[in-house]
């Protein structure tokens, strides 16, 4: 039997809507403490009731806690999986709450979101170390996983997924990277472009693509604040008018098939595509693949971790100087 000093491992996602009835709740739960105009917030309801209300990623998340069960489970270690979201139920705290009275003092913390960034990375973080002071649990040492966006790992199974895609075209087609937009603000303060470049790129390059290039999408805010750009749309139509027929898209800064990827990939960019008369692949994300179980498994017991209220790196992840301009939710991870 393998040992680890944790008690518990903690996933800590960003949670979504199940049913049309959840959908405005969830976003109000998003917009709490924010001066969104509720014509935005429902403008962005509606992508939720595209798909009846609800959101992939509370599935994906159960799927992905089975299979590291049995994961650790197969490789005799007995660690305990809970799950917390930020945003909907099972919310943080009260999965901490449950650990605490099942005996948990020490845990390890796995946030579903692969790059350094505020929103991605240490706000998780801030949202763990609020939900242990607002359960007035002083006892339990909880600390996070490394990012894991350019471990061999996870280039692995991307790859892999990329060559999927490349089994549906010709292998001329360009490959199109995709990941959440964020205001460049933002983005300035993180290592969030850094490790996206670095990551697709050894992805291509185990691959053996040259002809590459990464997008962003989801988008959200006024067209005053800049973002990180260039769009997928706007790319896809770049790659069209220089004669391209086909297009593999991958959407690499995304660990599952979110709201994002459902609608702004497979709904947004297929139509525009299909309009275009240009074949469009997109990828599957890293789910529940048997390589990313085991590098979950690996980093547990490697013990790589910090403490919940620490940075990553020196530096890494400060908080934004946010603008006064309001600005529409973000579906990072939906």
């Amino acid at each position: 039997m393998s040992h680890t000093r944790f008690d518990a491992l903690l996933v800590v996602s960003f949670g979504g809507p199940e049913r049309r009835e959840d959908v405005i709740p969830f976003l109000e739960n998003v917009l709490r403490g924010r001066n969104v105009p509720r014509e935005r917030m429902l403008a962005v309801a509606e992508h939720y009731y595209h798909f009846d209300g609800k959101s992939p990623i509370n599935e994906q998340n159960r799927e992905l806690i089975r299979e590291l069960t049995a994961n650790l489970t197969g490789n005799g270690i007995e660690l305990p999986v809970y799950w917390g979201n930020r945003n909907w139920h099972p919310l943080i705290a009260e999965t901490l709450q449950k650990m605490h009275a099942d005996g948990v003092r020490h845990a390890a913390v796995f946030v579903t979101s692969a790059y350094g960034s505020y929103s991605g990375c240490r706000q998780y973080r801030e949202d763990v170390a609020r939900a242990l002071e607002a359960s007035g649990i002083t006892d339990m040492v909880v600390e996070k996983l490394p990012h894991f966006c350019l471990s061999d790992a996870y280039t692995v199974v991307m790859a892999e997924r990329v060559r999927s895609g490349y089994e549906e075209v010709t292998t001329t087609a360009p490959l199109v990277f995709t990941a959440h937009s964020i205001p460049i603000a933002m983005a300035e303060s993180s290592p969030y472009v850094q490790h996206l470049e670095q990551s697709c790129r050894n992805v291509a390059e185990a691959v053996g693509c040259t002809d590459w290039s990464l997008a962003y999408q989801s988008r959200s805010g006024p067209p005053t604040q800049p973002w990180l750009e260039p769009d997928i749309l706007e790319r896809l139509r770049e790659l069209h008018e220089a004669g391209a027929k086909e297009v593999v898209v991958c959407p690499i800064g995304f660990c599952s098939d979110h709201m994002e990827v459902l609608y702004d990939l497979d709904t947004e960019a297929a139509a525009l595509c299909k309009e275009l008369q240009m074949k469009m692949v997109r990828t599957g994300t890293a789910g529940s693949h048997p390589v990313f179980i085991d590098m979950i498994r690996r980093q547990i017991l490697e013990g790589s971790t910090t403490p919940i209220l620490e940075h990553c790196s020196a530096g890494c992840c400060p908080a934004p100087q946010r603008t006064s301009s309001a600005t529409a939710p973000s579906r990072r991870s939906t």
